[in-house]
């Protein structure tokens, strides 16, 4: 299938929170547990793994893929339910098959009768136990072997100062300490799964210094490239594997991210990711725009009550963020006209960075961090309270409950005060129905004929391709093409 000039391929995957307010409904790992079985065993949305992708942290029957393209499953490290969209090429199928996943979990969780008792999430922070959880984005990207000690260093820059529009906002801080408790021996023995991949053991306290910052992760992120990711967070987690690798591209794999629920932002932090990704192929970023410090520039502009988000750059001078996204923005005029997606992350980018010049109070249609500032002010004041009340992390969580006829997002949804891009039909459409030009069209009618079979003994599927039985394998290297049943080999 042809490609327009700099089509990519995209996914995200978002791990989500799960909270129990009824003791007899049971922990959250078994409502985890449940809900998963749901979807894959009753409502039979999917194929589950009958073999064990890793033995530690997806063993089998832990997940698999859905008949929408997309990836569900139990993440061993925390148990956490976690789901990777589609593959996509276009903002609008990613959107939708991400708030599909989403709408598969609520589903599920009210026809299992617990949507009283529990409750899913997408935020990124736990306020009281110091946890951070990811939305990881993935990017199909041209590298060289200097990408990461080079390229890397122009990244940086848009990732640290795109929380400007992309952050979804936080209460409070958290101050991270080196050298916290190492676990014993005996930790490591009794609990294999956390320990497993720590390589730095940090302890996290609340920081009383901070009332609302830009991101939930900006205090959490230790390491700007980092391949072993438990407790030593990075910016980038290098993926040089061959699940997205084809024709001299492969995936990048971005960790400072966060699972924005207004879908303008979605979009847009998206897009203009992929922008500047371009650029960077292109060698048109130049080398002035380098920070002095990102780490320390990531939290500053995070923790910026004035919001001027200034930042030191690696020649010394200092520039506001807004006019650092300008500058890439500038650079990426190089592309309109290539694809409608590129137009209109153009436009949505220049409109989102006129507005944070004017008045960033005033962008609650569009920016997460700024309707979630605005909801818990509004709590404050109804409610007599001060920056310190715990019970604000309750509105800032409940801001992120995926389930619409609970969030606080979605209430503001249904008083008009939130620019869509997407509609309920698209979400309803792309719970079922996979992106229609990429492999995951293929693959999902692969699952499809799995699951009428009527008792598969051995099947096994991958990003990259499926094993239908003991003797036939449909490789899908090319994740542009459908391999449609008509056009598989």
């Amino acid at each position: 299938m042809g490609k327009l000039p700099g089509e990519r391929i995209l996914g995200l995957e978002t791990e989500f929170g799960c909270l129990v307010m009824d003791d007899q409904a049971g922990s959250a790992e078994e409502v985890v547990e449940t809900v998963k079985n749901h979807i894959f065993h009753t409502q039979r949305l999917g194929a589950i793994d009958v073999h064990a992708r890793d033995d530690v942290f997806e063993p089998a029957q832990s997940g698999g893929f859905l008949i929408n393209g997309g990836r569900l499953y139990v993440d061993a490290v925390g148990s956490h339910l976690e789901y990777a969209t589609a593959e996509c090429r276009g903002l609008r199928d990613l959107v939708a098959n991400d708030r599909a996943g989403q709408s598969l979990i609520v589903r599920a969780l009210r026809e299992v009768g617990l949507s009283e008792a529990a409750s899913f999430y997408n935020n990124s922070v736990d306020h009281f136990g110091g946890h951070t959880f990811g939305c990881h984005e993935n990017y199909l990207i041209r590298a060289d072997e200097d990408f990461l000690n080079t390229s890397a260093q122009l990244l940086y820059p848009f990732l640290v100062t795109r929380q400007i529009f992309a952050g979804v906002g936080r209460v409070g801080g958290h101050m991270l300490a080196a050298g916290g408790l190492r676990p014993s021996y005996q930790d490591m023995i009794d609990n294999p799964v956390d320990y497993i991949w720590v390589s730095h053991v940090y302890s996290v306290a609340p920081d009383p210094g901070v009332q609302f910052q830009l991101s939930q992760r900006a205090d959490h992120i230790i390491k700007t490239i980092a391949s072993r990711v438990r407790f030593n967070r990075a910016l980038i987690n290098p993926k040089w594997e061959h699940f997205y690798s084809h024709d001299g591209m492969t995936r990048l794999h971005l960790l400072f991210g966060e699972s924005n629920q207004n879908e303008f932002a979605y979009a847009l932090k998206v897009g203009s990711t992929l922008l500047v990704l371009r650029l960077l192929e292109d060698r048109l970023v130049p080398p002035h725009m380098v920070l002095a410090q990102p780490l320390v520039a990531l939290r500053e502009v995070s923790r910026d009550p004035t919001y001027r988000w200034t930042v030191l750059l690696a020649d010394g001078s200092t520039i506001g963020s807004v006019e650092l996204q300008r500058q890439y923005l500038k650079l990426a005029e190089h592309y309109r006209g290539s694809s409608p997606d590129t137009d209109w992350t153009l436009e949505a980018w220049a409109e989102t960075l006129d507005g944070l010049e004017r008045d960033p109070l005033a962008m609650g249609d569009r920016i997460d961090w700024v309707a979630k500032r605005r909801a818990v002010e509004q709590y404050m004041a109804e409610e007599g309270l001060d920056w310190s009340a715990d019970a604000l992390h309750s509105i800032d969580l409940e801001y992120h409950n995926i389930d619409p006829e609970k969030s606080l997002y979605s209430a503001l949804d249904e008083m008009g005060e939130v620019r869509r891009l997407i509609s309920g039909v698209d979400v309803v459409t792309a719970a079922t129905d996979p992106p229609q030009n990429t492999r995951a069209k293929g693959r999902s009618q692969l699952v499809e004929l799995v699951l009428s079979r009527r008792a598969p003994r051995f099947y096994l599927f991958d990003w990259n391709g499926v094993a239908l039985d003991r003797h036939t394998y449909v490789e899908m290297s090319d994740p542009f093409e459908t391999y449609e049943h008509g056009s598989m080999k």
